[in-house]
């Protein structure tokens, strides 16, 4: 019974959440053999700006190119 936690960078669309578990699902399913009623995924999302790299908060660094909402 696979479960998986995926960190993302709140702003993704639902679609793209979905394309995501699924693909995930998938891969789980080809390479470990589980049915796919066994696999649990959470998704947790952050703020981009609880977020560095380089002492720099992902928000300045990348301010608007990755936010779908326009956050």
């Amino acid at each position: 019974m696979p479960f998986v936690t995926v960190k993302i960078a709140r702003g993704h669309s639902i679609e793209k959440k979905r394309r995501l578990v699924e693909s995930i699902t998938n891969v789980l399913v080809a390479v470990l053999g589980t049915k796919p009623e066994w696999i649990t995924i959470h998704i947790d999302e952050f703020e981009r700006e609880n977020w560095a790299i380089n002492g720099i908060l992902h928000s300045d660094r990348h301010r608007g190119k990755h936010d779908e909402t326009g956050r």
